[in-house]
């Protein structure tokens, strides 16, 4: 980690696009013959079907997408583009092609209902979107209520009244394409944050933010390099898909491998880390969680050599039974869609199961207090970044178009998260729980994740959500909505809460235990797959 910390002195020139400084110079590397046959991106579908491209074949069909955003479209740089797909190979496309073209690209989930697609287009004013058939009804039901929405893309073997085909035209685009000039810190892209805490913010991200900020992640956090085939199950709609699935292994010259999987199937992924040769694998802590239960051990992962986590804290008990039964540990991220990798378990370093890691080079990590006091290691506060003297060119650029919020998270020197932490005596950092799920209980202060980790130690419970609950006495206690295992699900709710109550008293503090209980089929989640703690704590205390 040390070592790391030295080697890593990021270059950040004025001009930067992803597209021309890195894609294309794997393409020259390819063509010179200075790399064994390499692949940019390996797509299935599960049924047979398959997409291989080498870098120089991305490069060709991205160009005739920028063409098509430039041409058929009529779109400018710094105009913004809204892509809900998918995991189809025209979602990687379109990223390249609004690189190439200066546009601004605003991912979305295929889950966004009519509704969440009228605030994003209207709050973005998005002047164009490309979608597929399944989205494509839900965008005409609100098209009219948007005013900047001037272009629409099908990408689909059918037609539609109002909307161009993207294959048609792709087909018939021409592939020579000059890349716009783009300065470090124009914007490239705006995520829309997943909403735990609220109604989602514009986070917009420069074209060296991402660019060149995930090569700390690709190349000690995930440990790849131009011979590796990384797997990220993530939703094309958020961050981490564009982390892990353009960024941090496209700087590193790695394969992408894609399986489209339109429903998560521990099955399927099991399947496919057998069957073909992925060596570094990521996923969230809710499907690791999900993995566990589906016995990993009766499969043989030939290849796979890495898998890290990030999203959300993953439970030091599902760490454990992951390496039980595959041999591999599992290397925790922390980052925010605000941030690059803010602390990681990198590669050499000794794993505190439940820790986060420690800092990513670049960024000056603390624990600080409400008046941006540095606190000692063992005390909580907030996980907060150094941004003064200087702004570390790898955060988010700003709130689009919301200049007090982008000013609110400020303090002092600090940018500071929204998440609470410790760190320890080693310089490793501990996750609490996000600011406002944090209980405060009869003058304790209680993190939801270490109550919820002692949770799923029990072999009865797959997940849970802790929150504060009201009580007339203490304030607030912890309540735990649970969801059981099958083979536990018929026992009786009274002795089931007896039950864990107990071994929860017995793995952590005791005042920590849950006095309320809740036992349900599902846990509310953000369309990311993060729980919805707010949601449970907002019923409770609406009773």
């Amino acid at each position: 980690y040390e070592a790391i910390k030295q080697e890593y002195r990021p270059e950040v020139p004025e001009y930067f696009n992803f597209a021309r400084d890195v894609l294309d110079k794997w393409a020259e590397v390819e063509k010179e013959g200075k790399v064994s046959e390499t692949l940019a991106l390996w797509w299935v579908d599960g049924a047979g079907e398959e997409v291989r491209w080498s870098f120089e074949e991305l490069g060709v069909l991205s160009r005739k997408v920028a063409n098509v955003l430039s041409d058929a479209c009529s779109l400018q740089q710094g105009d913004r583009v809204m892509l809900i797909l998918p995991r189809i190979p025209e979602w990687w496309l379109v990223n390249v092609a609004c690189m190439r073209t200066g546009t601004v690209l605003i991912p979305g989930t295929q889950l966004l209902t009519a509704k969440d697609i009228l605030h994003r287009l209207q709050k973005s004013k998005a002047k164009c979107i490309i979608t597929d058939d399944t989205v494509a009804a839900a965008v005409d039901s609100v098209g009219a209520e948007c005013q900047s929405l001037k272009c629409k893309l099908l990408v689909s073997e059918g037609h539609r009244e109002g909307w161009l085909n993207f294959r048609g035209l792709l087909k018939n685009a021409p592939s020579d394409h000059h890349c716009v000039t783009t300065k470090c810190q124009d914007p490239m892209a705006i995520f829309f944050t997943s909403g735990t805490t609220g109604s989602p913010k514009m986070t917009e991200h420069s074209h060296s933010s991402y660019g060149i900020g995930l090569t700390v992640s690709g190349r000690y956090w995930m440990d790849l390099t131009s011979s590796d085939i990384l797997w990220n199950t993530s939703d094309t709609g958020w961050a981490k898909s564009a982390w892990s699935s353009i960024f941090s292994a496209w700087i590193q010259g790695a394969c992408v491998f894609v399986h489209k999987m339109p429903h998560f199937d521990p099955s399927i992924v099991f399947e496919s880390l057998s069957r073909f040769p992925i060596t570094v694998f990521c996923s969230p802590p809710t499907a690791y969680r999900m993995f566990v239960q589906h016995k990993p051990s009766s499969y043989t992962f030939r290849s796979l050599r890495h898998c890290v986590s990030a999203g959300e804290p993953i439970n030091p008990d599902v760490m454990k039974e992951w390496k039980a039964q595959t041999g591999l540990d599992i290397h925790e991220g922390y980052g925010q869609t605000e941030t690059v990798l803010v602390c990681g378990n990198f590669k050499g370093m000794k794993i505190k199961p439940g820790s986060m890691g420690k800092p990513c080079p670049g960024y000056d990590v603390k624990i600080i207090d409400e008046n941006s006091n540095i606190l000692p290691p063992g005390k909580e506060g907030d996980i907060a970044i150094r941004v003064k003297p200087t702004r570390p060119l790898f955060l988010f650029t700003c709130y689009a178009d919301d200049p007090e919020k982008t000013e609110a998270t400020i303090r002092g020197d600090f940018y500071v998260t929204g998440d609470r932490g410790i760190m320890d005596e080693d310089g490793y950092f501990w996750f609490v729980g996000r600011a406002d799920d944090v209980i405060n209980s009869a003058g304790y202060r209680i993190g939801p994740f270490e109550v919820e980790s002692a949770l799923v130690e029990h072999p009865a419970v797959v997940e849970s959500a802790v929150v504060s609950s009201p009580d007339p006495i203490r304030g607030e206690v912890v309540k735990a909505f649970v969801v059981l295992t099958s083979d536990y699900a018929s026992h009786d709710p009274a002795k089931m809460m007896k039950e864990l109550q107990d071994h929860v008293k017995k793995v952590t503090a005791p005042y920590k235990y849950p006095r309320k209980m809740e036992f349900v089929q599902e846990l509310p989640k953000t369309v990311s797959g993060k729980i919805r703690r707010n949601e449970l704590r907002q019923k409770e205390w609406r009773k």
